[in-house]
């Protein structure tokens, strides 16, 4: 075999399912240890770095990443605020809350900001990279403990308007951490049928995110901690 002969075991990126991330930490070290274990997934790739909110939010601005994995903890701006930010600014970058802490005040501002998960930073660097797959399907992933804590705390809105059976279904799908591909391949419909289910349902539980659905139908034993917790 000559040297420009492809290693029969090297994964090869796929362009298409690359998942763009951005690593927002203000310890340089935690942002270079992270890129280089992503780095070993080639569906991920690191595309920028921020040290603080502020910059999170200026760099993903110009560079529209799928994920942003954020530390919470950050001078200039916090993780939580540049979170918020970036919902509202982004609505099609998903964000996780990646720290060091399981403060309850820390995990309730990060998921009512708009994190769609909430791991830890002694999490394995698989657990990490199933989250930010998850994360830019859709899809929710909790750590466990933040989970059990989120669902206790959890007091969402009364509901506006009784949920139709279908829409019932799909608020279930959302806390076992399925996305609105799966969920559309499972219930045989389109994928627009399921984002006009999710707006729906919603704005009937008067709820802003699917993190929030999710734990909407854990706190009402519509699903377990076993489906979100991973």
């Amino acid at each position: 075999m000559t040297s420009t002969d492809p290693t029969p075991d090297a994964p090869t990126p796929d362009p298409a399912r690359t998942v763009r991330v951005l690593l927002v930490d203000d310890h340089a070290v935690v942002r270079q240890g992270l890129k280089l274990f992503l780095g070993l997934d080639p569906d991920i790739e690191v595309i920028g770095e921020a040290a603080n909110g502020e910059e999170a939010v200026t760099q993903a601005q110009a560079l529209h990443p799928d994920v942003v994995v954020m530390d919470l903890m950050m001078p200039v701006m916090d993780g939580i605020t540049a979170t918020r930010t970036l919902r509202r600014l982004l609505p099609d970058t998903e964000v996780i809350a990646l720290t060091s802490t399981l403060e309850e005040h820390k995990v309730n501002g990060a998921i009512e900001a708009g994190a769609i998960s909430y791991m830890l930073k002694d999490a394995s660097s698989d657990t990490l990279a199933d989250a930010i797959h998850a994360a830019a399907r859709g899809e929710v992933r909790l750590h466990p403990e933040a989970a059990r804590r989120l669902v206790r705390d959890f007091r969402g809105p009364d509901m506006r308007e009784t949920l139709t059976p279908k829409e019932t279904i799909v608020l279930q799908l959302i806390a076992r951490g399925h996305s609105n591909r799966d969920i559309a391949a499972e219930q045989g419909v389109s994928e627009a049928t399921v984002k006009t289910h999710v707006s729906r349902l919603l704005g009937k539980l008067g709820l802003d995110s699917r993190t929030q659905a999710a734990l909407y139908a854990l706190r009402h034993g519509l699903a377990s901690l076993d489906d979100t917790a991973r």
